[in-house]
């Protein structure tokens, strides 16, 4: 295969992958029916980044796709870097696939003299010479406004619903959101689901202790149904694993979880090993290594999703209708 996918228009597309996530981005090219075009990246001694592509990107519509696992410094700067690069090598349009945006949780102060980093981020890769963002489920609608330029803000729900349809009785389902602020979400998921009620976990979080939080009881019909609880991410699972004990303890007949991102950070594997889930469901918009892989883990493919926006925005067409009219 080439590394250049043609087009309706003269710029043809080409696809390149920062080290965060290689897997991720070979799979996104087998579904564009292209190869990856040749990245030589490295790290000097003293931790510095070295990025050059292989092959000319002049005149051409670059994606450049790095999703923002740990360390997410080191993966941010790679990106803009091969940003940089991209515009000074001529290339028609640069657009930054950051399945996972880096910083997106602090998208706004909670406190006196905090930064707001999300928007920070925003700004550099714009600064860098970025023309177009696209990302999967941001922790909020609202980071679509901190960058100048247009965001296509992708939604796993259609791959997650189909998997969970399989999985849960769609005639006795509580769709359960981890707290109040997630209600829309909830929403359309249930909705999707057949209709069923909602509930939510009311939950208390100290924000000068990051990771954090307690889940103090669940609000809605839980009793006796199959509850799926819904979040954007899972990080270290302290959250999801009190969120799914106290409607267990409501008495739930089975909870199944399902979030977009697997951070999975430290503790999260025994906690949501042991929280009594039935199965967690995410998928790879982040890589997951073996070491924090667990039984009751389900990892769902992002790539045919990315692979379809991706052709939407190089075609000129609706990245929206792949969400009916929703995104």
């Amino acid at each position: 295969m080439s590394s250049i996918a043609p087009g309706p228009n003269r710029h043809p597309l080409v696809l390149a992958s920062g080290r965060a996530h290689p897997e991720l981005a070979r799979n996104v090219a087998k579904e564009l029916g292209i190869d990856l075009l040749g990245v030589s990246a490295y790290d000097f001694a003293n931790s510095e980044t070295y990025v050059r592509f292989s092959d000319s990107v002049r005149g051409m519509d670059l994606f450049l796709l790095q999703s923002h696992t740990m360390p997410v410094n080191q993966w941010i700067m790679e990106q803009l870097l091969m940003v940089d690069a991209a515009k000074r090598a001529s290339a028609h349009s640069v657009t930054v696939v950051a399945p996972f945006f880096g910083y997106a949780r602090q998208d706004k102060k909670s406190r006196g003299r905090e930064p707001i980093s999300a928007r920070l981020i925003a700004d550099m890769f714009k600064t860098a010479g970025a023309d177009r963002l696209m990302s999967v489920d941001l922790h909020t609608a609202q980071i679509q406004g901190f960058f100048d330029g247009p965001v296509d803000h992708l939604w796993a729900m259609p791959i997650l619903v189909d998997y969970v349809r399989t999985r849960v009785d769609v005639e006795n389902v509580t769709v359960v959101s981890p707290d109040a602020g997630r209600i829309r979400v909830a929403e359309i998921w249930a909705s999707k689901l057949g209709g069923g009620p909602l509930a939510f976990v009311h939950k208390t979080r100290d924000v000068t202790r990051p990771n954090q939080s307690v889940a103090n009881r669940v609000v809605g019909d839980v009793e006796g149904r199959d509850c799926v609880l819904v979040d954007d991410l899972i990080d270290t699972g302290g959250t999801i694993a009190e969120a799914v004990k106290v409607i267990m303890a409501a008495g739930a007949k089975s909870v199944t979880v399902a979030a977009t991102h697997g951070v999975l950070s430290g503790p999260a594997a025994q906690r949501l090993t042991e929280c009594g889930a039935r199965e967690v469901v995410v998928t790879d918009t982040l890589p997951i290594e073996d070491d924090r892989r667990f039984p009751n883990l389900k990892v769902l493919s992002i790539a045919p999703l990315l692979a379809s926006a991706i052709n939407e925005v190089h075609s000129d067409g609706s990245v929206t209708s792949l969400f009916d009219g929703n995104s």
